[in-house]
């Protein structure tokens, strides 16, 4: 089974082939990543009109090359599948049409796949992760701690509230004259700095509610930053390292209460895990927390490699054959419009961005 993926929902053009033949492991055998940050670093952020004329300009020479990394023709390719949603429409316009162009000229079936679902399931193409598993979906547009009981089965335990922690991480970047993107920069301001001058507040900590928050933590970093301006490299340092601290300390707190229900909602996982994907996933000081805190309690602790956390077009890859291998390829995705908001879980009540378009992811 070989399956051809294309991403292009937010600022990452992205193809990919894998395959997987037999009882044996699944294998990358391309993972193509063409990324829009210099196109989009004078902004501060990603501008859609741009990240869609980029993947317009770039998709099909990166499925060109994915399939010459591959080595494998577009005939031996036995489905195309394609990211649908959640995005930028423009971007996922782009993508999900040149895939039912693809599939329409190659007679390939095609497959619609959730973002979210591509990095809910990175782990079983890195690990062989049996079911179910406890998600921590950590990313610019996500924050989201999900039970992953099977293809297609999700259940959102927590949401935030407000920003998602990648927003948040870009925007502190922006108040404090750091680069695009925000989080590794932050990261790297933050190996310097001293997390104990700032005593910024940990969102939610304490709180029965299970979701998360992260709005308060980026104003209070911005009262802080205003109160001692201008700000010398120092002062960026520690309020860097001293953000990174309540932002460690309040998913802990989060992530504690998930893994405790996980215990008593599945009591016959003899080995329950906890994956941790999306881009602030690379974080290290973040992964450190939630290593001790799996080691704590008993769970393992598993994060794929940093290039499969980001946006990249294997997961929709794996995605796809994970639903032709359950039989639950979905509806006809020839006539699959794009959606800019699209929840994993369908079911659990959507705590903000819900309008006329439904629910935000």
């Amino acid at each position: 089974m070989r399956v051809l993926g294309i991403e292009t929902s937010c600022d990452e053009t992205a193809a990919s082939v894998v395959a997987l033949d037999g009882g044996s492991a699944p294998q990358i055998l391309s993972n193509v990543v063409l990324s829009q940050i210099e196109e989009h670093a004078a902004f501060g952020g990603v501008v859609p009109e741009i990240a869609a004329r980029a993947h317009v300009e770039a998709l099909d020479g990166i499925v060109e090359a994915a399939l010459a990394d591959s080595a494998v023709s577009l005939d031996e390719i036995d489905a195309i599948a394609a990211t649908a949603g959640p995005g930028l429409v423009g971007g996922l316009i782009v993508g999900l049409m040149t895939a039912k162009a693809i599939a329409a000229a190659a007679n390939k079936p095609l497959i619609a796949i959730n973002h979210l679902e591509g990095h809910a399931l990175t782990a079983r193409l890195t690990d062989g992760l049996d079911f179910p598993y406890l998600l921590l979906l950590v990313s610019g547009g996500h924050t989201q701690i999900v039970a992953v009981r099977g293809v297609g089965d999700y259940q959102r335990w927590a949401t935030t509230i407000d920003d998602a922690l990648g927003e948040a991480f870009d925007k502190t970047a922006k108040m404090l004259g750091l680069p695009y993107p925000g989080g590794p920069n932050v990261e790297k301001a933050a190996a310097s700095g001293d997390a104990s001058r700032f005593a910024f507040p940990r969102p939610m900590k304490g709180s029965t509610q299970p979701d998360f928050s992260f709005s308060g933590l980026k104003t209070a970093v911005r009262q802080a930053a205003t109160a001692i301006a201008p700000l010398s490299d120092r002062d960026v340092a520690d309020i860097c390292a001293s953000f990174q601290a309540a932002v460690a300390d309040a998913l802990g707190d989060r992530i504690g209460r998930a893994l405790a229900r996980f215990r008593r909602e599945f009591s016959d996982q003899a080995k329950p895990a906890l994956v941790v994907a999306g881009g602030v996933a690379a974080n290290r000081t973040i992964k450190a927390t939630l290593e001790a805190l799996c080691s704590q309690a008993g769970f393992v602790f598993v994060a794929p490699p940093q290039k499969l956390c980001t946006d990249n077009a294997a997961m929709i890859a794996w995605a796809g054959i994970e639903r032709l291998r359950a039989g639950i390829a979905g509806e006809n995705a020839a006539d699959f419009v794009p959606r800019s908001r699209w929840p994993l879980d369908s079911v659990s009540t959507p705590l903000v961005g819900s309008g006329r378009r439904g629910a935000k992811a």
